[in-house]
């Protein structure tokens, strides 16, 4: 048993080597992916926002401008 490692990697260990590498590479592709994606959905909700407050101002300024409508009294019957 010797404490050394052999001068020449053995093909699993290359293999494992390869493996991680890989693994490693698309882990900080698929974050990227998922910051992005983040960033689109944030942007989406922005604009989203905007056009639903720009219509509860028009909608808003369309209840204002309507008069409310006249409470009728109800006429009494003349006990006759």
């Amino acid at each position: 048993m010797s404490a050394r490692k052999p001068a020449v990697p053995s093909p699993e260990a290359v293999a494992r080597a390869d493996r991680r590498r890989l693994a490693a590479e698309e882990g900080v592709r698929a974050i990227a992916d998922v910051e992005k994606q983040g960033v689109e959905v944030r942007k989406n909700m922005a604009r989203l926002r905007e056009l639903r407050e720009a219509r509860e101002v028009a909608d808003a300024a369309l209840a204002a401008s309507r008069q409310a409508p006249a409470v009728k009294k109800r006429k009494r019957k003349s006990p006759v």
